[in-house]
């Protein structure tokens, strides 16, 4: 998958449509630690600049689920998990988010735990959807089962540390910030999601604040609303899909801003998103007036922690991280995961006039080497990577088509 994946995964109407359930006596309701701890560390793997925790529902294998700040309750987004969920419905309802598509149904179970490493939760409310309309693991090569993230976000103070792929939970009693920790910037939690104003976009010249949501969910680095707003598309941009929500693929456009300052942290030639109104620009509008959301591109450049009690943020800069320049995909073609594993990648999209298109690709292609290297042994993330650094780099491949093996390079070009 090369696209930006956008994932804002949730509409509002969501948010509180869920009756809480009668609590156990004997349980403590939502999440806590297994044993009182000061603090304790979660390992996730870190695919598209998602945040990827092993969890359990009730029984469960080990599944999963992305932590995404800007989802408001927990929601099972592969259908094969309600197996293991508590069937006793009690309603279906509908669901909205951004794209083009039509609303969809999904059914509230209550009454359920939902574990993860040294933490656990009994009683939780889970948004089961009817079908696996999203089709995450295909786009992140690697199961994919939900996504959660307001529960956990208001229970604990939640460092993200992208370096080591690791969160480290603490009681809010037991965080007290530090300026080693990083610099600390007040954000608001607005229906359940953080929201960050300390936010300057700078483009032809012209300085302007915003204000953004802080989306783990997202994998791109800065989404911008051109609608609701008098921000202007950059001068160069380029057509793309950039991925997909509830109401489907989200269309728009790719341009680079000449600087984003957040707090006292400057980035140059930001790559950033700008949805259509049809998929997203009118339902960025009802969201507590924001601007757009900075995601995992942006995000994985620090050690980033969350603060819901007491509303703030803490970012603390990782050097080499922060130095990287921001690279769009410079092949043409996008890919999806496939196969019980998702370890085998088919070609889903060729741009027209891209490389991959010049090197005769077609859609259906399946990527069996790519630089003398097979691709199975690679995960969807590092394939992506390839495609999207260092311009001017030859890519050979080795695709199956039908019965045909077919041979074919490119040079990589930079669209935007």
């Amino acid at each position: 998958m090369n696209m930006i994946k956008l994932l804002f995964l949730i509409a509002a109407s969501l948010l509180h449509l869920v009756p809480i359930c009668a609590r156990a006596q004997q349980k403590a309701f939502g999440f806590h630690m297994v044993q009182k701890r000061k603090s304790v560390r979660v390992p996730f793997k870190l695919h598209a600049n998602l945040v990827i925790v092993p969890v359990q529902i009730n029984d469960s294998d080990t599944l999963q689920f992305i932590l995404d700040s800007g989802v408001g309750t927990i929601i099972v987004t592969d259908p094969q998990v309600s197996r293991f969920v508590d069937k006793g419905y009690s309603r279906t309802v509908t669901i909205d988010g951004v794209g083009n598509e039509a609303s969809r149904k999904a059914n509230v179970s209550i009454g359920n735990t939902f574990k993860m490493p040294h933490i656990q939760a009994f009683d939780q409310n889970l948004v089961v959807l009817e079908s696996d309309m999203l089709k995450l693991s295909e786009f992140l090569g690697t199961p994919i089962h939900g996504i959660f993230g307001y529960e956990l976000f208001e229970r604990f103070v939640i460092t993200i540390d992208f370096r080591r792929q690791e969160l480290i939970l603490r009681p809010p009693d037991h965080y007290r910030y530090r300026p080693k920790y990083g610099d600390k910037l007040p954000i608001q939690i607005v229906n359940r999601r953080p929201y960050l104003s300390a936010v300057q976009i700078t483009e032809k010249g012209e300085e302007k604040n915003v204000q953004v949501l802080l989306d783990t969910g997202a994998g791109h680095a800065l989404m911008l609303d051109t609608y609701s707003s008098s921000i202007a598309l950059p001068e160069k941009v380029v057509r793309v899909q950039l991925g997909v929500g509830l109401g489907g693929v989200v269309s728009g456009h790719l341009g680079r801003l000449s600087k984003l300052q957040v707090g006292r942290f400057e980035l140059h030639d930001v790559l950033s998103s700008f949805p259509d109104k049809s998929s997203f620009g009118s339902k960025i509008n009802s969201m507590s007036g924001r601007q757009g959301n900075i995601g995992g591109e942006l995000l994985r450049r620090f050690v980033v922690t969350f603060h819901y009690r007491d509303q703030y943020v803490v970012l603390k800069p990782i050097k080499k991280a922060l130095k990287e320049t921001f690279e769009h995909d410079m092949s043409g073609m996008e890919l999806r995961a496939k196969g019980d594993k998702y370890t085998s990648y088919e070609v889903d999209h060729v741009k027209e006039d891209s490389p991959a298109y010049h090197a005769g690709i077609q859609k259906g292609d399946k990527i069996v080497f790519i630089n003398d290297t097979q691709a199975s042994n690679l995960s969807l993330t590092e394939i992506n990577k390839t495609l999207q650094h260092k311009e001017g780099k030859e890519i050979n491949l080795v695709l199956k088509r039908g019965d045909q093996l077919v041979f074919t390079s490119f040079i990589l070009k930079r669209t935007i």
